[in-house]
């Protein structure tokens, strides 16, 4: 999707489940008081627990990104109520799993070069979406990506384009973490933070939101949040570029928002609530 000059070109999508995982923002339902002002947000770590879905063998070998991963994309699909080995996945994160890089470049800098196996294969960057598809024995279709701070905004457009070109679900996982010194000079993200979001290309009966995106070029703002924390959080971490839509999303109204995407373009988000959505349950 180009940003659009003259006609209008947007995509409709409907959402059908969320995952969501930060510092005090432990699960969508337990998030949204926080993302409504209903509550006073309070920063704590957040909890990583195994995931159950991976043997023990392969838990052990999970690093930082596939756990957040793992853990909301898992949330998401239980309120979506639907199968995530046979759902097509987008995996986005600005730059993987820092603490690995790290220590592949210790090694690579020793006097004796010693590359481990396994730090290996996790520093590469479709490392979660194959995590992914041997927890869900998916052999359904997965694309991972990188577009530096816009990368929320780039895997959005990305599921939500797949989805109307095939007519099928698509889950989106979108996350990032904090890079040890001294990479964390160069490249400073303030926290981890992890969304996951299940998407139908039409209305079903677990669909609580319509999204329309729309990729424009405009000199509006990108939304913020209210919170001075939440706003720390969403200026500090490219993934969590996803808060005012998911703010937008735990509210009872419409919503009209603007992230910043690549390029200096800027995705519109208009969310239409769908409250025939058995996902209700969920915002309780």
């Amino acid at each position: 999707m180009q940003p659009r000059a003259g006609a209008k070109q947007v995509i409709s999508i409907y959402v059908e489940g969320t995952g969501l995982l930060a510092p005090g923002l432990d699960g969508w339902a337990a998030s949204r008081p926080y993302l409504l002002g209903e509550r006073p947000y309070t920063s704590k770590p957040p909890q990583l627990p195994p995931s159950p879905l991976l043997p023990p063998n392969e838990r052990r070998r999970m690093v930082t990104t596939v756990k957040l991963a793992l853990l909301v994309g898992a949330e998401a699909f239980a309120q979506a109520r639907r199968d995530p080995s046979a759902t097509a996945s987008v995996f986005t994160s600005s730059g993987g799993d820092g603490e690995t890089i790290h220590n592949i470049l210790e090694s690579l800098a020793a006097a004796e070069i010693d590359v481990s196996p396994t730090r290996f294969h996790n520093s590469v960057h479709n490392a979660p979406s194959g995590y992914w598809a041997i927890a869900t024995r998916s052999r359904a279709p997965t694309t991972s990506l990188c577009a530096h701070d816009a990368s929320f905004a780039t895997g959005l457009i990305d599921a939500a384009a797949q989805a109307t070109a095939d007519f099928e679900a698509v889950a989106l996982m979108a996350y990032d973490l904090p890079y040890p010194e001294p990479l964390n000079e160069r490249r400073t993200i303030g926290t981890a933070f992890a969304v996951a979001m299940v998407l139908s290309p039409k209305p079903t009966a677990a669909a609580f939101a319509r999204l329309t995106l729309d990729l424009i070029r405009s000199d509006r703002p990108a939304s913020t949040m209210a919170d001075p924390a939440l706003e720390a959080m969403r200026v500090g971490n490219p993934a969590a570029r996803s808060l005012p839509l998911l703010a937008a999303l735990a509210g009872p109204n419409a919503a009209e928002l603007v992230i910043d995407s690549a390029s200096g373009s800027k995705l519109a988000i208009t969310v239409t609530p769908e409250p025939s959505g058995f996902a209700h349950d969920y915002r309780a």
